[in-house]
């Protein structure tokens, strides 16, 4: 039996692009433990490669969803508390900004580039928790994703380090909201992590270089490290953690580089 059984709990995750997304680890990982998976991938064009990834795992639900749309996220969870009954956890790995953003001056960022940045990696958040939490009938755990990009600069990340800001501000505003229906709401700082979204950033792969020569661990992370930490924030074992930010970096972020 895998070490955390969470069999009869219910996820939706949300940000499923390819087999190297952060949020397909998480899958896993929660799948490992038992736990019945709604994934919910962004448009049509994604929906073959989530049938492709999904196809072993008996009993998930595959959903489409755009997070700027408000009626495709009422209907993504009227479809999950139809198919479900309820919900346990919630899953929130969306990320987005225009390639012209990622590189280049800051100064240069668009209005049109800040808005649709901060408004699908961080205002989409809020949005989903105030709609799966009406069926967290007996509490739950949200888990999103981060990046220290959101304190420091590097180079390339641009407007992706404000949209992280925001999204950690809202973890501890919506930790405060829900805390009191016994619902958590954590993020994980995740070091760089070979993703779609990842290769898009200028100097990525001097970001990683960077990360394995510094930290502690003197190596980057894995895919699996983080859908584990994932794992431990949706289980009983984190039931007095919420509002924080968990960092899975093999140390990066303690040194002074």
């Amino acid at each position: 039996m895998f070490p955390i059984d969470l069999s009869h709990k219910k996820a939706l995750v949300f940000g499923v692009a390819n087999q190297s997304s952060i949020a397909w680890a998480i899958c896993q990982s929660l799948h490992r433990a038992g736990v019945r998976l709604g994934i919910v991938y962004q448009n049509e064009r994604l929906r073959s490669r989530a049938e492709r990834l999904t196809k072993d795992m008996e009993g998930s639900l595959l959903l489409q969803c755009d997070v700027t749309s408000e009626e495709e996220i009422e209907g993504v969870f009227q479809k999950a508390g139809e198919e479900f009954g309820s919900l346990d956890y919630l899953v929130h790995s969306i990320a987005f900004a225009h390639r012209d953003d990622l590189g280049g001056d800051f100064s240069s960022l668009s209005r049109d580039g800040f808005r649709d940045a901060l408004e699908i990696s961080a205002y989409s958040l809020i949005p989903l928790v105030r709609n799966a939490s009406g069926l967290m009938t007996d509490g739950g755990s949200v888990v999103t994703m981060t990046f220290n990009g959101s304190e420091r600069v590097y180079p390339g990340y641009n407007v992706m380090g404000i949209a992280k800001a925001a999204l950690e501000n809202e973890v501890r505003q919506l930790a405060a909201e829900y805390g009191p229906r016994n619902i958590r709401v954590n993020a994980i700082y995740a070091g760089p992590l070979e993703t779609l979204a990842g290769r898009g950033i200028t100097g990525f792969r001097d970001m990683r270089r960077m990360h394995a020569e510094s930290a502690p661990l003197k190596r980057n992370i894995t895919h699996r490290e983080v859908g584990d930490t994932a794992l431990y924030l949706c289980s009983n074992l984190s039931s007095g953690v919420t509002g924080a930010v968990i960092p899975v970096d093999a140390g990066y972020h303690i040194m002074a580089v």
